[in-house]
């Protein structure tokens, strides 16, 4: 019998806190720095875990701070966390030949949150395809990437670095290593690596499986899945509407983009609407941005990417099933419905909760950084922990300047929004049970 400790929700807490912590031991090493003398233990920390939760939130320098080793340590950590622990240690039992056992199996199906309730079967095949799709996506990202650098440098630094800014790029990690350069702020009128750079992070953040749904039925959208419209109408919404907010409230900012052509004004502003919900890649600063457009950005990495994805925040599926619902209710229906489909209410109400239990988690953490850090602005820490939360990665700049106890805020922040939502609908998955009675109903006045 299997130990309720080791329970899918718990488990992940367990892996990923045995990662975080073996990624850290590395990181302290004087091998890891530059400089060669130990990282302190919190610095260390931080980093680690921001790997791990494809955050991508730093208090060094990536590029100057760590040395090839430290970055090698990163890089794995990046490609774990994105690709996700179950995933990769399925993959690992298949590339080993070892028997993956129904409760593994079970694991990586709950994990994946896509296949049907009670369907184990098939779930090796679907991990080797998924680890597959990932790494060819990769490998063509890099191979575009290292085809631009070459141009600018020498293959022993632009293989690196390319292999560094696709493997960042697909699992929304926001991680860059280039010297003298604020994320990718030197490609700014780049359109080779600012697209490239895009289409990954938008691949990652929609999931395989909403790519291969697209990709198996092409252009006869009627056949796509509830789930792959939902997605696809979610982000192409929230993509247009974050790319007019940044377009119309940077237009004239002389810190941002007022200097650039129209076309690379509108170029930007879509990359930092998909980056800026998902990865944390920017080629802005965003303490130089006007305080509305942070605002929105807020909102943007509070819901995240979709269900299955390398992203994190409270999933755009949640966000969508909630907009359903209330649009549904508002029209007197009893039902949630959209694209000729109902919704259950069972996945009505889990939506409800992980938005409810998202938002009480940025409230909290908020309140307890906003006491810690009084000297800062309400605003800009909101910013940072949804960031965090979001396992975004973009900030106002005020990571690197919060004491010891601030870092520690974020730390929990990284990991509980990349573990939680997840773990949460698990454990609401393995509870669910059929009632076999009903109590007597009684009306509650509200509004």
């Amino acid at each position: 019998m299997k130990s309720k400790a080791f329970g899918s929700p718990a488990i992940l807490f367990y892996l990923f806190t045995v990662l975080i912590l073996i990624g850290t031991g590395l990181l302290c090493l004087p091998q890891a720095n530059a400089t060669g003398v130990a990282t302190p233990f919190m610095d260390a920390l931080f980093t680690a875990t921001s790997a791990i939760t494809v955050t991508g939130l730093t208090v060094e320098v990536t590029a100057t701070y760590w040395s090839g080793f430290g970055k090698i340590i990163i890089l794995l950590l990046m490609f774990i966390g994105g690709l996700g622990i179950m995933t990769t240690g399925a993959f690992l039992l298949v590339l080993i030949g070892r028997r993956v056992s129904i409760f593994q199996r079970q694991l990586v199906k709950e994990s994946i949150s896509i296949l049907p309730v009670n369907e184990v079967g098939g779930v090796v095949k679907l991990v080797v395809r998924i680890v597959l799709i990932s790494v060819s996506v990769q490998v063509i990202g890099f191979i575009v990437y290292l085809a631009k650098l070459l141009t600018e440098m020498d293959a022993k630094n632009a293989i690196p670095h390319a292999i560094f800014l696709s493997v960042s790029a697909f699992n929304n990690a926001g991680f860059t290593a280039f010297v003298n350069s604020d994320s990718v702020s030197m490609y700014q009128q780049d359109a080779t690596i600012i697209f490239t750079t895009t289409i990954l992070i938008f691949i990652g953040a929609v999931s395989v499986w909403v790519v291969a749904d697209v990709l198996a039925f092409r252009n006869k959208v009627r056949l796509y899945s509830l789930n792959t419209k939902l997605v696809l109408a979610g982000t192409i919404v929230l993509t247009i509407l974050g790319a007019l907010v940044f377009f119309a409230f940077e237009y004239n900012n002389a810190a941002t983009i007022q200097d650039l052509s129209l076309p690379n004004k509108i170029m930007i502003s879509i990359f930092e609407s998909v980056s800026g919900r998902t990865a944390g890649f920017t080629t802005v600063a965003y303490d130089s941005t006007e305080q509305h457009t942070n605002f929105v950005m807020t909102g943007l990495m509070f819901i995240g990417g979709a269900s299955g994805s390398v992203a994190g925040g409270i999933k755009i599926n949640t966000f969508a099933v909630i907009v359903v619902a209330i649009i549904s209710t508002l029209q007197g229906r009893t039902r949630a419905a959209i694209f000729g489909r109902e919704i259950s209410s069972l996945i009505v109400k889990r939506a409800m909760v992980i938005g409810a239990l998202g938002t009480a988690i940025v409230f909290l953490f908020s309140f307890i950084l906003t006491a810690v850090e009084s000297q800062f602005d309400f605003i800009d820490l909101l910013f940072e922990i949804v960031s965090a939360f979001g396992t975004v990665g973009l900030s106002t700049g005020l990571t690197s300047e919060l004491s010891r106890w601030g870092h520690l805020i974020l730390i929990f922040a990284m990991f509980i929004g990349r573990v939680g939502p997840l773990a949460l609908g698990l454990a609401m998955t393995q509870r669910s049970r059929r009632e076999n009675y009903r109590y007597t109903q009684e009306r509650v006045t509200i509004g």
